[in-house]
């Protein structure tokens, strides 16, 4: 698998580090959500219907913006994507996280295909690591509308893990509130969790009030807008962590190849948690 070298990607305003105790001693991990539209690049709203034929028909410049998109995630541990395609028409039938593992060089891939449309489109999450996951699951997230889902990946011991579970939540609020309790009792679970998705509601959203109240999730850092890419003025992005997980900076990229910016987080773990390859 090809080793492909550190993407140079600028940034949409300063990092934002978060203070924490001189004690964290523990590793460090680096993690980023993406929303990759399965390939497309889109830079107005116009292309909405412009390039609407994009999303159920192959074209060439997808693959261009996937090896753009590898290139930057090779530089993290673990990646979250959302929008991914498992490998339909409109991806040649080439399963895109695959595809995004082999050329970024990270070795351990998972998708999670969560609505498939005939042999059209095969949506999905996906999931890339670094380091070897320990244990993988599916869940399926309630709505009146099914094609929702949640991957669990735990690192580490079954006695002290790190959870991490990357989702993309309804556009619907009531759904997004069905969605986030099913969550919130995975969450509740365990003690060093991070959370990362698309989940379609702000910071400051009756949605995400409910899933910190109902668990120990926090997210460091509000209002960091990633949608639309060309023009942010919507933080729909975001990635939580339990108290347990120091958090060194989060930040927004500005690397505009789908409607979303990526966001990426730089946490230190517990002693009791070491990530292997």
């Amino acid at each position: 698998m090809s080793n492909l070298m550190t993407a140079t990607v600028s940034q949409r305003g300063a990092s934002r580090p978060v203070a924490g105790s001189d004690k964290d001693t523990g590793q460090r991990i680096r993690l980023l959500s993406y929303n990759i539209q399965a390939g497309i690049s889109t830079g107005r709203y116009r292309h909405y219907i412009t390039h609407s034929w994009k999303h159920v028909l192959p074209h060439a410049q997808r693959f261009s913006n996937l090896d753009r998109i590898a290139h930057l995630i090779s530089d993290y541990d673990v990646i979250g994507l959302q929008e991914v395609d498992a490998g339909s028409l409109r991806s040649g039938y080439v399963n895109l996280t695959q595809y995004l593992s082999e050329k970024s060089g990270l070795q351990f891939w998972y998708d999670q295909t969560n609505r498939r449309i005939g042999r059209l489109t095969s949506h999905s999450t996906g999931m890339l690591s670094r380091y070897q996951p320990a244990e993988i699951v599916e869940h399926r997230l309630p709505g009146r509308i099914p094609g929702r889902g949640v991957l669990f990946v735990r690192y580490g011991s079954k006695r002290d893990p790190l959870i991490v579970l990357i989702m993309h939540l309804a556009l619907g609020k009531r759904a997004r509130m069905r969605q986030l309790d099913y969550v919130s009792e995975i969450v509740n679970e365990y003690r060093h969790v991070v959370l990362m998705g698309d989940l379609n509601c702000h910071s400051n959203s009756p949605e995400m009030d409910f899933l910190i109240n109902r668990t120990m999730m926090r997210e460091p850092f509000h209002g960091l807008d990633t949608f639309p890419s060309w023009r942010p003025q919507h933080n729909i992005d975001h990635i939580l962590v339990t108290p347990t997980l120091h958090v060194d900076r989060i930040k927004v990229l500005n690397y505009s190849l789908s409607d979303h910016l990526p966001i990426e987080m730089e946490i230190t773990l517990p002693e009791s948690i070491r990530m292997t390859g």
